[in-house]
């Protein structure tokens, strides 16, 4: 067997772990997931596992970081589709919310996230995905006057504490309205940011 077929295989187990891991963390939470049962799902030994995991938080990391890429992924498309930067804001904001209330991400992504890897580095995986693009959108209208002159991290931090905070009460929800009655609310304080 030649090394690029071994390394092949090797990456296809890696991806048959996430993907079984992704599942059960999100269907069980993290605290209800061992190793042996996400080696048992994606049909590997332990010691296969271990080949590339050392631990239960390395797998839950790296599912944590494909979920926050493919939200980035999703909020990037919804604002590169607009033409203005401001309307490119608020779909990203919007489409952010979507994302975020699918509850096959929320468990994974707001719940048992700052949880398992603690808040600081959740935090800093956060910023590096979709905090960063929300930083740039907003960097962009400072620079342009659509929003008035001010530092940027506060902002950043407060919108993205912000569309957290209703994803995790979304979750909670029961009313089908409530997910377009908190699209509304986001709106109407975005707009308060504008200039005019």
């Amino acid at each position: 067997m030649t090394g690029g077929v071994r390394a092949q295989q090797r990456e296809q187990t890696r991806q048959v772990l996430l993907l079984e891991s992704r599942r059960l963390f999100s269907d069980l939470g993290y605290a209800s997931v061992g190793l042996a049962e996400i080696g048992r799902a994606a049909g590997v030994t332990k010691g296969a596992l271990y080949h590339h995991f050392g631990s239960k938080a390395e797998v839950f990391r790296a599912v944590l970081e494909q979920v926050q890429g493919e939200v980035a992924v999703q909020v990037a498309a919804a604002a590169d589709a607009r033409e203005h930067a401001w309307d490119q804001l608020t779909s990203g904001c919007q489409a952010f919310l979507t994302a975020s209330t699918d509850p096959a991400l929320q468990r994974i992504m707001l719940v048992d996230g700052p949880a398992v890897l603690g808040w600081r580095e959740w935090r800093a995986m956060n910023e590096a995905t979709s905090g960063r693009h929300l930083a740039e959108a907003l960097t962009v209208l400072i620079a342009e006057g659509s929003i008035p002159d001010q530092p940027v991290a506060p902002l950043t931090h407060l919108l993205s504490g912000a569309m957290n905070e209703a994803a995790l009460w979304l979750a909670a929800s029961e009313d089908a309205a409530d997910l377009e009655d908190t699209r509304q609310a986001l709106a109407r304080m975005l707009e308060a940011l504008r200039v005019g």
